[in-house]
């Protein structure tokens, strides 16, 4: 697995948009390998639907096709074992490369090739974040929220900003922490602004409220802390959520190969708080959250 990320960062960090969407297809195909792993089916009697599907597949092939693994058989696989031990290094952490290539490509501004290049780092992004929860650590850095919300400015089309929310979503759900950056780099202002201006698409400006329903819900802290952290200060190392996939508590390691100190729990805010800082931005906040009470979107979970 150490060869094919290798190759696969080396075409990242080309300037050259061929290598570079080269670079972002093979780290493709090693997640979908990953996710699409198939548990053993001895046992199992392929239903109608599994022979209809198996077969348009390959139709001169008598052998059925296993289903997918789910997410709790997943952590068993020897591959996804893998792939989550080199993500706690830095040398092979997937999610910074992904965000240093996005850097790179929102500086080249936007064209047609280039946003398409874009649009699948954040896809990638997303991806790896939801495979390895332990990076969204890196969205705590201002550098790194920055890059997302650059990305919902109105420079960028419809499908940018739609995958940007995405991938903002990914990153600060149950990381109180990185939503405390957030907040501190005028992220509210910008999610706002962008709803209200009359040049936002209709589909963005309903992912937005989404967001927003997202954002207004109740938080639970990331990592189990005698103390608090600061609720004024992003916090730039953070700890590993505890006991993400069984993994030992260990945060992503920093740019200098160092492992990071653990740091205090993030401060989290109550639904009202929010409400309040919301507020300041955007009118009918208590209308949102009474539907959101009322409603219970997302299935009730917390971020």
């Amino acid at each position: 697995m150490e060869n094919l990320l290798s190759l696969a960062f080396d075409n990242l960090s080309s300037y050259d948009g061929p290598k570079v969407r080269k670079g972002l297809r093979q780290v493709e195909g090693l997640l979908a390998n990953i996710c699409l792993s198939r548990r053993p089916n001895k046992d199992r009697r392929p239903s109608s639907k599994d022979r209809r599907s198996s077969t348009a597949r390959n139709p001169d092939s008598d052998e059925e096709l296993a289903p997918p693994k789910t997410l709790s058989e997943l952590t068993d696989d020897p591959a996804f074992y893998e792939f989550f031990r080199l993500q706690e290094g830095f040398e092979w952490n997937v999610a910074l490369r992904l965000v240093n290539t996005l850097d790179r490509l929102v500086a080249k501004g936007s064209d047609g090739q280039n946003d398409l290049l874009i649009l699948s780092a954040l896809d990638l992004i997303q991806g790896t974040l939801l495979l390895h929860p332990p990076s969204k650590t890196l969205f705590s850095r201002e550098m790194y929220m920055n890059l997302l919300l650059d990305l919902l400015e109105p420079d960028f089309c419809p499908a940018i900003q739609s995958a940007t929310l995405l991938t903002l979503v990914a990153a600060l759900i149950d990381t109180p922490q990185n939503t405390r950056t957030f907040e501190n780099l005028d992220g509210l202002l910008t999610i706002t602004s962008l709803f209200r201006s009359r040049g936002t698409s209709r589909d963005v400006k309903l992912k937005l409220v989404e967001f927003l329903y997202f954002y207004l819900m109740p938080e639970l802290p990331s990592v189990p802390s005698a103390g608090a952290a600061r609720d004024d200060v992003p916090q730039r190392t953070p700890s590993k959520p505890a006991k993400t996939f069984s993994s030992p508590n260990r945060g992503v390691e920093g740019k200098s190969g160092r492992p990071r100190s653990p740091a205090s729990e993030a401060t989290t805010r109550s639904q009202e708080e929010k409400q309040a800082l919301l507020g300041r931005h955007l009118n009918s906040v208590e209308e949102l959250v009474k539907d959101l009470r009322q409603s219970t979107p997302f299935g009730g979970v917390v971020c």
